[in-house]
């Protein structure tokens, strides 16, 4: 028997690379997959469209799919070059609302019918970049790095009500636009999309039942 069958698992940013890989590991392993993003896409699986950086686009969105055991916030982005002082307002708040807000939003509107149930599993995406200031990134940083404390405090809000809520803090994923960025880098040395995917499967499943609040760093060999 797959380890999601009869589970309803809903990823963000399910149109990315990373959205779209997690997403069909889910299915590929019995669940019911439900996709969000602010763009569309052909998919596997029923993708709705939604802004989450508007709360009440995420409730609107949430109240649509109905019921989630799993959410996964694969939603995010990032952008870097600029120093501190010449970083601007609009790419701070682009990185905030990208990768922060997005899971303040998405996991307001989901923890309400998982603490009904007592139930749940949440993965967030922060990122190796979270744990310490990083010189021309300051803003990607600062967004990744709220995502962990978020993680941490769900984690210790909701356990008693036998909710998981981890991340992952992945280094440099291979995806297409990584290898452009970066055309003279090792990309045996990334982490794929697949392997990316098993871990958080992993952090979503029952053998990850006794752990909270974890910012798990997924490497590869970089």
């Amino acid at each position: 028997m797959s380890r999601f069958n009869g589970v309803n698992v809903t990823v963000t940013g399910a149109a990315g690379v990373l959205g779209m890989a997690v997403a069909q590991a889910f299915q590929d392993e019995g669940a019911t997959v439900s996709g969000v993003d602010v763009i569309t896409a052909d998919t596997p699986f029923q993708l709705h469209q939604a802004d989450l950086i508007s709360p009440d686009d995420a409730r609107r969105v949430v109240a649509e799919i109905g019921r989630i055991d799993v959410l996964a916030n694969i939603a995010g982005g990032f952008t870097m070059g600029d120093t501190v002082e010449t970083t601007t307002d609009e790419t701070w708040d682009f990185m905030y609302n990208l990768n922060a807000r997005t899971v303040l939003n998405t996991v307001r509107a989901v923890i309400p019918q998982m603490t009904e149930r007592r139930q749940g599993k949440i993965v967030n995406v922060g990122a190796i970049n979270a744990l310490t200031g990083v010189g021309r990134m300051a803003a990607y940083s600062a967004s990744k790095s709220v995502v962990i404390r978020l993680t941490e405090s769900l984690a210790e809000e909701l356990k008693s009500k036998h909710i998981n809520v981890n991340c992952v803090l992945p280094s440099i994923i291979d995806t297409p636009r990584n290898r452009e960025d970066m055309p003279k880098a090792n990309f045996s040395a990334w982490v794929t999309p697949e392997a990316m995917s098993r871990v958080i499967l992993f952090l979503a499943s029952k053998d990850a039942d006794p752990i909270h609040g974890a910012a798990l760093p997924v490497k590869g060999l970089s």
